[in-house]
């Protein structure tokens, strides 16, 4: 053990509230520091789950950052969000870590309101150019000095808005620095022409070309007192400078690539390009996973994790008795049935923005290779690339999650449903999707989607109405939209074969109707099982179509008071659209009608079933719900 190492015995975490702190470090300490945060957000992730691989990936680049910046006044930007949690470590949260993305704890990304150091809240790529520029012009006209830094990588640069955000900022030739946190991956390998361009700069010829010249380049950007530690270039440094001609001709001075794991290197460039005039563009190479074997060997598998043993990396639950009875997920019983479909129909194309695994196309990939697409973080365009397959002849089906696809809203309008174009669209994590932050919640797509004319929104409620509105959708020639949530889809009433596109009523009652759509249905059937236990009877309906709506079952419904679920904002959602069913054939005035639904704040991450409960949306809180509405004084509800 060093003197460095044992000097660091009592933890140096702990010493650290502030990055001022780091400063009073040697970097031989810093080595040590980061091998104690790699072994705390280790030991988070295997107790509560969360992201991982993609931590553990950036940690000496995060303390090089800190210690070389004064981040007390620069500006520093992390993209896509699961990048951050070294950077909470540093910045005075430490004590509160262990509650990270837990009901009241602290969020799994940055966050404006959480800290001072967390410049720019994120959770959806590909926006720290943007912003930074934005800061960077901002600080220009108050005449001030400060810098800004934006992180970006785990894939963030695949997308267009990171290009849009390079050309201007290349343009406006403001000072600022663009961190590129080259790991080859976003949660899936990367995929595109710039992928293989950033390859090439690591691997191919111009790294030997440049080795000549490195002798002076060193000495110029480093000084002579940290030469002969860059001269170990086979093993810490590759290339150290490049031509890098593509971000050049944005406008960018281009530094790289070097090893985002040597904190000598590290330091010793950001020391020098700190003062460097106009856009500046910076690029590291770093492992994902690093410092946890099972994570550097597979970093897709350990993304994101639910726990695990440490030891042996294996998820806790995952054994084989448990497999015997575990239901499956909606989004098992999409590519299952997709997969299925595909055999029959060789038109079936499925496509995902950057998303295979999370979205069950990596298996749809498994059975047929030539017939997914992964365009990248670009969801604007895998919309309109839908369109095109479409208009000639394809059935391509985009797997996107709720709360991405409010990134390709002009796309879905103009170029598929104006043309109308049968593409289906899959839309995963809608409604309530738990511990991720606010940015990740599917609460709006209701909203949002059900204004547009000539399409078809679909919420099944569980696997099996998934499987069949699949098959219809697939038959179809307009757009249709599957909305379904995140995690078990338990079969849920007869599971003969059901009409997708008519309503079913799954309980009578004479008092009051629960009309639901989407797995909150299993809510309501415990709702009114409660309520009976009361002396009430309330009946329970699955909507199943939110566009279009199924008026026969609202008609029959309509002499009864009703009670619309939704796991959707209020606002603008399928509660508003029966409100309006009625309005537009005379009737609003005689139908005695509740609404209930996401209220119309953002939802903080929580568990999916404290998020409900904090809403209303369980069992109890729809139970109480619907005794205030009736008129009836709230009696404990009967388990």
């Amino acid at each position: 053990m060093s003197d460095t190492e044992t000097r660091a015995g009592e933890c140096l975490l702990k010493r650290i509230n502030a990055p001022g702190d780091l400063k009073a470090l040697t970097v031989d300490e810093l080595k040590v520091l980061a091998r104690e945060i790699r072994d705390l957000i280790l030991a988070n992730a295997s107790e509560h789950g969360g992201h991982l691989a993609p931590h553990l990936g950036v940690v000496e680049l995060t303390l090089a950052i800190h210690y070389v910046f004064d981040t007390d006044q620069d500006r520093l930007i992390w993209d896509v969000g699961h990048q951050s949690y070294a950077h909470k470590l540093v910045t005075g949260r430490r004590e509160q870590f262990q509650s990270i993305r837990r009901k009241g704890g602290l969020s799994g990304y940055p966050r404006r309101e959480e800290s001072p150091y967390d410049a720019f809240g994120v959770g959806h790529s590909s926006t720290s150019i943007s912003a930074a520029l934005g800061m960077a012009v901002a600080r220009d006209r108050q005449k001030l000095k400060h810098k800004v830094i934006a992180v970006i990588g785990d894939g963030a640069m695949t997308a267009g808005m990171a290009f849009e955000g390079l050309a201007h900022a290349g343009h406006v030739g403001s000072d600022v620095l663009v961190i590129l946190n080259d790991n080859k991956m976003s949660i899936a390998p990367n995929v595109g022409a710039l992928s293989s361009y950033l390859s090439r700069l690591i691997t191919a010829g111009v790294y030997n070309r440049a080795r000549e010249d490195i002798g002076s380049f060193v000495k110029r950007m480093l000084g002579p007192q940290l030469t002969k530690a860059a001269h170990k270039i086979e093993h810490s440094v590759k290339g150290l400078i490049t031509p890098g001609s593509f971000f050049q001709e944005f406008g960018f001075r281009y530094i790289g690539p070097a090893d985002g794991h040597d904190l000598e290197t590290l330091v010793g460039l950001l020391s020098n390009i700190k003062d460097f005039r106009g856009p500046v563009l910076f690029h590291c190479v770093t492992q994902k996973g690093k410092g946890y074997p099972f994570a550097e060997e597979d970093p897709l598998k350990y993304h994101g994790v639910k726990a695990f043993d440490i030891q042996t990396g294996q998820f806790r639950g995952s054994g084989s008795d448990s497999k015997k009875t575990r239901v499956r997920s909606f989004t098992e019983a999409f590519v299952e049935t997709l997969i299925e479909e595909a055999h029959k129909d060789s038109r079936i194309v499925g496509i995902t923005a950057a998303m295979p695994t999370g979205t069950g196309l990596s298996e749809f990939e498994k059975v047929f290779p030539e017939r997914v697409f992964d365009v990248g973080i670009c969801e604007q365009h895998a919309v309109t690339f839908a369109a095109g397959l479409a208009a000639d002849g394809q059935k391509p089906v985009c797997a996107i999650y709720s709360t991405f696809f409010q990134r390709c809203y002009d796309q879905f309008v103009h170029d598929v449903c104006l043309q109308k174009l049968p593409v289906v669209f899959a839309l995963d994590r809608s409604g309530a999707v738990g511990e991720d932050s606010p940015t990740q919640q599917g609460a709006y797509d209701l909203s949002f989607l059900r204004c547009i004319p000539g399409t078809a929104i679909l919420a099944p409620r569980d696997d099996l109405d998934l499987a069949a509105m699949l098959r219809w959708s697939l038959k179809q020639p307009f757009p249709v939209v599957l909305r379904y949530a995140r995690g078990q889809a338990p079969t849920i009433g007869d599971p003969r074969e059901r009409d997708v596109t008519r309503g079913e009523i799954l309980r009578e009652g004479k008092d009051a109707t629960l009309l639901a759509v989407g797995p909150i249905i299993s809510a309501c059937l415990g709702a009114a099982d409660k309520l009976a236990a009361a002396g009430m009877s309330v009946g329970v309906a699955d909507a199943r179509s939110v566009k279009p709506l199924d008026a026969g079952l609202l008609e029959h419904l309509a002499d009864t008071p009703l009670i619309t679920v939704e796991e959707n904002a209020i606002e603008g959602g399928f509660g508003s659209a029966v409100l309006e069913f009625y309005e537009q054939r005379g009737r609003a005035q005689d139908v005695r009608l509740l609404r209930l639904g996401f209220p119309d704040r953002f939802m903080e991450h929580a568990t999916r079933e404290e998020q409900l409960e904090e809403v209303g949306l369980s069992a109890d809180g729809i139970y109480r719900s619907v005794c205030l509405f009736l008129g009836v004084q709230v009696p404990e509800p009967v388990n």
